[in-house]
């Protein structure tokens, strides 16, 4: 598996995760203008799947609840952002 293919399950976890979390989950369709009803064909999108991380990381506590409940380490998240569409790193030097 690449590193991208690691990403987007990290990602996908992510995504069911907050498909259990019902506040959080409201919370992060109204922010991104994602329906129910097209999580199901948006999880195919690496894209999406970056903003799904993207509304993971905004909170700490979303972050530790999400790894504390997938056993992984709390820096999964970021990296896995790094190696999904619009995550690198910008350097400005």
């Amino acid at each position: 598996m690449n590193r991208q293919e690691s990403a987007e399950t990290i990602a996908l976890k992510a995504l069911t995760w907050l498909v259990t979390q019902p506040e959080e989950l409201a919370s992060f369709l109204n922010a991104s203008g994602a329906a129910v009803g097209d999580l199901a064909t948006l999880a195919g999108d690496a894209s999406f799947l970056g903003a799904v991380l993207d509304f993971l990381l905004e909170q700490d506590a979303r972050v530790i609840a999400f790894c504390d409940n997938e056993t992984l380490p709390y820096a999964a998240p970021m990296q896995a952002r790094l190696a999904l569409p619009g995550g690198q790193l910008t350097h400005w030097t």
